[in-house]
Parts: C-alpha cells; structure tokens; sequence
C-alpha cells in the first residue's frame, strides 16, 4: 500500500479577528451531538482531536487549551483504554509533535494558522452553509459547519517555522519547532 504524505500551507495571519464570536456551551453540544447524522459523531465524538469532551469534561474548542502542559498518558489515558484514542502528541529535544486522525471530511478542507505567534488553530468545513448570504460559519454556529482545535503555544516554540501534514488523507501531523533557547533546556518526558 503507498503511502500520501502532503503538506499544508501553515497561515500565519488571519483576516477574520472575530472568527469565534459564539462559543459552544455544553448545553448546546449536548443538543446538537444528539442528532443522528454520523458526520456529527465522526467529527465530534469520543478520542476525536475536535471534541469537546476530548479530555474528560467540557472544554469549548474554540478556546485556547494548553495542551503541552499536560502529559498525553494522563489526559488520553481513558480513551487509550478503550481504543478509542484518534489524538497523540509528544515532546522531544527538538520540538513538539502532534499526531490527529482528522474527520473524514477531505484534506482540503484542514486549515492550519498560527495566531499572533501564540496559538496554533485548527480547522475546517464539514458541512455547507444552505445560505451562501448567510454570516461567516466562523461567527454564528460554527460547530453546526466546521471544526475547530486551538491550542495554546509552548513558550519555547519557534511559531514561524511549524510544518503540518497530512497522511493518506487521513492523519494530521503537526511539527513546532522549539526555539534554540528551547532546544538548550531540559526537557519533558517523551511520549513512548
């Protein structure tokens, strides 16, 4: 079987600075989680990189979450005991790596920004507005259209040089570089 590795353009200025003006509170996920369109499951169900259950309660995605703060066996530890796990991150000497099984919803629609050199956001559209006039996906419901994952920067990364990529149209793969600074301190645990 061959293997399709492609990378993604990394943006790092956002003309949108209003993306996520209505938040996903619990209560509304719970309303929409409870349709029964597969799409919705795929997209935001348990180990998937985009719920907002991801890491045992209620965390809106559209807000920043510091990630590498966390050790991945601690946090992923309930879904690695099921095999339900879709997400892997790591830290090594030279950088951060984080691994996503993305929703099957086409490459094409994966964005990857960095956002004023302290957020790294992921996103993209499952789903087409039925009105084209209709306001921004990004500013309304969003999740009722789209994904997103934002997650905070580690204070040592080197934002301008992260690489994204995608495998077989079905992994994401995201690389942020630790600054030399960075690469001069001791490191965290590695992920096994």
């Amino acid at each position: 079987m061959t293997s399709s590795n492609k990378r993604l353009e990394v943006q790092t200025e956002d003309q949108t600075p209003h993306k996520w003006c209505v938040s996903l509170g619990e209560e509304a996920f719970k309303r929409f989680f409870s349709q029964t369109n597969p799409t919705v499951h795929k997209v935001f169900g348990d180990g998937s990189l985009f719920s907002p259950l991801l890491f045992g309660k209620f965390f809106d995605p559209s807000d920043a979450f510091p990630l590498w703060e966390f050790e991945s066996d601690v946090l992923l530890s309930h879904l690695r005991s099921s095999s339900q796990n879709t997400v892997d991150w790591c830290q090594t000497g030279e950088g951060y790596v984080l691994k996503a099984e993305i929703p099957g919803t086409g490459k094409n629609n994966i964005q990857v920004h960095v956002d004023k050199g302290k957020v790294v956001e992921i996103r993209g559209q499952w789903k087409e507005q039925r009105d084209s006039k209709a306001h921004d996906w990004r500013c309304g419901h969003w999740w009722e259209y789209g994904y997103v994952r934002r997650l905070e920067m580690p204070e040592d990364a080197d934002w301008k040089n992260i690489e994204a990529y995608i495998h077989n149209d079905t992994y994401l793969e995201i690389r942020i570089p630790k600054s030399q600074q960075g690469r001069d301190l001791p490191q965290g645990k590695d992920m096994a």
